[in-house]
């Protein structure tokens, strides 16, 4: 790698690198905010709340991953512009340096990002759903008082009538209000947390669950054993998908020893790829607008850092409502970029110079 190339691919890292670790740090301070019922209502330690809001980070990181590249790329673009050196490495014949020094750049990220999005953001989500539930089933085990009402998650309050030696609940109450349709009344004689090594299940014993929905219906189902997950008392009313639990590798080799896709596996695939192209179409649409020296003053200067969240933003606008799919925001950039540098880059004649 040329002297020129590495100064440039270490400028642009470095800006992008910075931005990238306070924008995580804000997100997880945001995170434990937002999670701070863990400690305050549902007696965990402050460690379980960091870590809650750890195993949050990954979706979120992924999303601002490739602005923070195009802000980095904007940002270094713009002092080579301000010292002038932009202007030297296109007069010295130096352009091919900072196309490579894009390059190494943008294929880092793309890796980066793939890796976040294909393997770490499903451990994460993964962990993070057996942390809820540990936490779920120890609310439910130690933390909860006889003769007192606990909320577990928004909408759905617990009650138990007593504890014995043993850790068996007598009296056991549940109401689940969260979804609007149906409310649904869990009550039991006793109750017991148990785990199978993969879940926390609530037993409950000698009990009825009742139903009502939102138009006056009622009904009513006795039972002598019901085991209803943990989890499904302590999370939002939509279901887990178990397919964000699993890593991109071990989806495409079930797909292939089996071979058949599950439905939804190649939606996911693609919706996980789609994040490299993100990263190269942001990355040219930077190199398009600032990698080419101007000695234009604007009237109203804007700093780039605005244009690239625009560009995001109407990036993520395209991809949320095109039929095509949400690779389609990442297309419309790469080419929209390529057809800019082409025409910034088309040689242009020498001006006439009148004879004196």
């Amino acid at each position: 790698m040329k002297r020129l190339t590495a100064y440039l691919a270490r400028m642009f890292v470095t800006d992008a690198l910075i931005l990238f670790g306070v924008v995580c740090f804000l997100l997880w301070l945001v995170n434990c905010l937002r999670s701070f019922d863990v400690v305050s209502i549902k007696g965990q330690s402050i460690v379980v709340l960091g870590v809650q809001a750890l195993y949050t980070m990954p979706p979120l990181a992924i999303a601002f991953f490739y602005v923070c590249i195009g802000i980095g790329l904007a940002r270094a673009l713009q002092a080579l512009q301000a010292n002038k050196e932009l202007h030297i490495i296109h007069t010295s014949h130096g352009l091919g340096s900072l196309w490579r020094a894009t390059a190494v750049v943008t294929g880092a990220g793309v890796v980066g990002v793939l890796l976040l999005s294909n393997f770490v953001d499903p451990y994460a989500y993964r962990r993070l759903n057996a942390l809820s539930a540990s936490i779920a089933a120890d609310l439910v085990s130690s933390t909860l008082r006889p003769g007192r009402f606990t909320q577990v998650t928004p909408g759905v309050v617990l009650l138990i009538g007593g504890r014995g030696a043993d850790g068996e609940i007598r009296e056991f109450f549940a109401d689940d209000r969260r979804d609007p349709e149906m409310r649904r009344t869990y009550i039991a004689e006793s109750a017991r947390v148990a785990s199978d090594g993969q879940a926390y299940v609530l037993e409950l014993r000698n009990g009825s669950l009742q139903y009502n929905s939102n138009t006056g219906r009622f009904s009513e189902i006795t039972f002598g054993r019901y085991d209803i997950n943990v989890d499904q008392l302590s999370q939002p009313i939509a279901q887990s998908n178990p397919l964000l639990e699993r890593d991109s590798v071990s989806l495409v080799t079930e797909a292939m020893a089996n071979g058949q896709w599950r439905p939804g596996v190649l939606t996911l695939l693609a919706d996980r790829m789609a994040e490299g192209l993100r990263v190269i179409g942001m990355a040219m649409m930077v190199l398009a607008v600032l990698g080419f020296p101007s000695g234009r003053r604007a009237r109203i200067p804007v700093p780039m850092e605005a244009g690239v969240l625009l560009i995001a933003f109407g990036e993520r606008g395209i991809s949320a409502y095109s039929p095509l799919g949400t690779a389609t925001g990442a297309l419309a950039m790469i080419a929209v970029a390529g057809i800019a540098l082409l025409i910034r880059m088309r040689p242009r004649p020498l001006p006439l110079v009148a004879p004196s």
